[in-house]
């Protein structure tokens, strides 16, 4: 089980919150409940993965905590944070719509040849990592990797569609429950 999906078994309100734009208050308020310096998305899930029985109650606690905040701030039920969530996908895809209408209104080459430069690059530093050519070796060289794969996901996202769909499916299911 991923670390999201326990994290919604065990605090719903904090689960539903990782999925959208709240997500880092989520990964905070997780963070001080495990007592953790660092709240990042990577120290929480390794955190989750070794967590006690009393970290656990702790999350739960937290999540007590979270759904008191969130219903100060106007959330009084999960269902608005999920619509909330999916407003924030909706304007995702509603803004890479609008990209697309303008280039296929402008026919301009900027954006072909900007997506054939950030995936050939991707695909040419992979290419060169695997057989030897470039060693990624400083922290340096990792973030520029990162940063180069992120950016060929986002072309990617551009052309063929982003799989947000796919995991809202993915979380809906999961807290579903089957029809006897």
């Amino acid at each position: 089980m991923d670390w999201k999906g326990l994290v919604g078994t065990v605090a719903p309100m904090l689960g539903t919150a990782l999925g959208g734009p709240l997500g880092g208050l989520a990964v905070h308020a997780i963070g001080d409940a495990l007592g953790l310096s660092q709240k990042t998305e990577d120290t929480v899930s390794a955190a989750i993965a070794g967590a006690t029985p009393e970290q656990m109650i702790a999350i739960k606690n937290a999540d007590a905590d979270f759904r008191l905040k969130m219903q100060q701030l106007g959330f009084e039920h999960e269902e608005k944070l999920a619509a909330l969530n999916a407003s924030a996908a909706e304007l995702d895809v509603k803004d890479r719509q609008g990209a697309r209408d303008l280039q296929s209104a402008t026919k301009s080459l900027t954006v072909p040849v900007l997506a054939y430069t950030i995936v050939g690059s991707f695909i040419a530093m992979v290419a060169g990592s695997l057989l030897g050519y470039s060693h990624v070796d400083s922290a340096l060289a990792g973030t520029l990797v990162g940063y180069l794969s992120a950016k060929c996901e986002q072309v990617i996202a551009y052309y063929f569609g982003s799989s947000h769909g796919s995991q809202a499916k993915d979380a809906m299911l999961y807290q579903s429950t089957p029809k006897q």
